[in-house]
């Protein structure tokens, strides 16, 4: 006979699981070891007395009974959220500062991931330089900053280390007799920075055709026909092409993505941890 309490943390852990479909993912969204994760889902399987999650060296998938009790589990935590917020007196306030180099297409499923993290957290997200969003997080405008390894800075939690290339549009042809035109943000930008160098050190003349206000601007000018960009593979337009090897473009250096954050403990300390493996998630691909 199936007792009737249940352990809201077995039953947290359970969902993570399933939603990131590996135990190591859920643990680093957790904030907790993987063995302790098992463990959890373990005693969860007892209590219920069937199986959840079935186990495969490669992956993990929900099993009949868990697929029927996954929309359950997560009934569970939202009741248990609005109990607990009835007595809140005011939503606490989360402000993070995101690189626009860093901010990609996963942007929706990382605050995504912070909300189903605590749905009462008042999210707050700028997006802009990192150079920018590090004076603010200096002057304490903002709790935290996801950004690119800034000159000068030592402070920081390494999330990841993200390739980048050379792109262009498909079809689009450079007269070597020419300097290369390069696409880039506006200064102070790492990335702009970092391929101007790569670019001078490999004795290759350059020269700016476009400067965007933003990733989503410079991706445009691209697939214009502009010129050639510097970008992360995870931030390229659909359809842009890797001309590094075909134009003789030097190699671009791996670039750091850290988080930095005052922030030690409480909800928002879990709600950045959820961000932290949502993000190292996307970057692995």
């Amino acid at each position: 006979m199936v007792e009737r309490s249940l352990d809201l943390d077995a039953v947290e852990a359970f969902v993570r699981i399933a939603e990131l479909g590996s135990f190591t993912r859920a643990a680093e969204a957790m904030g907790t070891a993987q063995a302790a994760m098992s463990l959890k889902l373990k005693r969860l399987e007892d209590r219920l007395g069937c199986r959840l999650i079935e186990r495969t060296p490669r992956h993990v998938q929900l099993s009949a009974r868990g697929a029927a009790f996954l929309e359950h589990a997560r009934e569970l935590l939202a009741a248990h959220d609005r109990a607990l917020a009835t007595f809140a007196q005011a939503r606490q306030r989360l402000t993070i500062g995101i690189s626009d180099h860093v901010a990609g297409p996963e942007l929706p499923a990382l605050i995504a991931r912070m909300n189903a993290q605590d749905p009462q957290l008042l999210i707050e997200i700028r997006i802009g330089s990192s150079g920018d969003l590090l004076q603010s997080y200096d002057r304490r405008e903002l709790d935290a900053v996801l950004a690119r390894m800034h000159v000068g800075r030592s402070d920081g939690e390494l999330l990841a280390e993200e390739p980048f290339g050379w792109f262009a549009a498909p079809g689009w042809l450079h007269r070597a007799d020419e300097p290369l035109p390069l696409a880039t943000l506006a200064e102070p930008c790492g990335v702009r920075a970092m391929a101007g160098r790569a670019l001078d050190a490999a004795g290759i003349a350059w020269a700016e055709v476009f400067v965007g206000g933003g990733v989503a601007a410079v991706a445009a000018a691209v697939m214009a026909g502009l010129g050639v960009a510097a970008l992360a593979p995870r931030m390229l337009p659909l359809g842009a092409v890797d001309v590094g090897a075909r134009l003789g473009l030097p190699a671009l250096a791996r670039l750091p993505v850290l988080l930095h954050t005052r922030t030690k403990d409480g909800r928002p300390r879990d709600a950045l941890t959820a961000l932290s493996a949502a993000f190292r998630s996307a970057v692995r691909g």
